[in-house]
């Protein structure tokens, strides 16, 4: 029986959030999506720990990541996912309102395989999120 092919949202900001379900539940892949709130949440889940620890669910086969979280921040997450073996082939996407050059510099640095701005306008921003997803998840060769 093939991996079931789901999609982890790391994303604080409830309308941010929505936003990006939104524009997932229109990809033609409908993929399922997991949203954690915050960092830790999410190394809770890519790392199978408290709750997440229950069942073997497969690694995610692509991981959108906010930057700027509480409890534990995005490269935090990403440098501690990156060092957990799960983590080594699973794409990681940065996704933040962020345009930093050293916070470009740290997620690359941390394992990022893209880093994207959020953009501003609605449209814009749901269709970045789709294509995005079907690259990853049906361009994209995984290992």
């Amino acid at each position: 029986m093939p991996e079931e092919v789901w999609i982890l949202l790391v994303e604080d900001d409830d309308d941010d959030a929505e936003l990006a379900l939104r524009a997932l539940a229109r990809c033609e892949l409908a993929p399922r999506v997991v949203r954690a709130r915050d960092g830790e949440e999410a190394l809770d889940v890519l790392l199978g720990r408290g709750e997440a620890a229950a069942g073997t669910v497969p690694p995610p086969a692509l991981v959108l990541l906010d930057l700027k979280l509480p409890k534990v921040d995005g490269i935090e997450v990403l440098t501690r996912f990156r060092a957990d073996g799960r983590g080594r082939d699973v794409p990681v996407v940065v996704l933040t309102s962020s345009m930093l050059p050293a916070d470009v510099r740290a997620c690359y640095q941390a394992g990022a395989n893209s880093f994207v701005v959020k953009q501003v306008e609605f449209a814009e921003h749901a269709r970045t999120l789709r294509e995005m997803a079907a690259y990853w998840l049906q361009v994209n060769v995984r290992p």
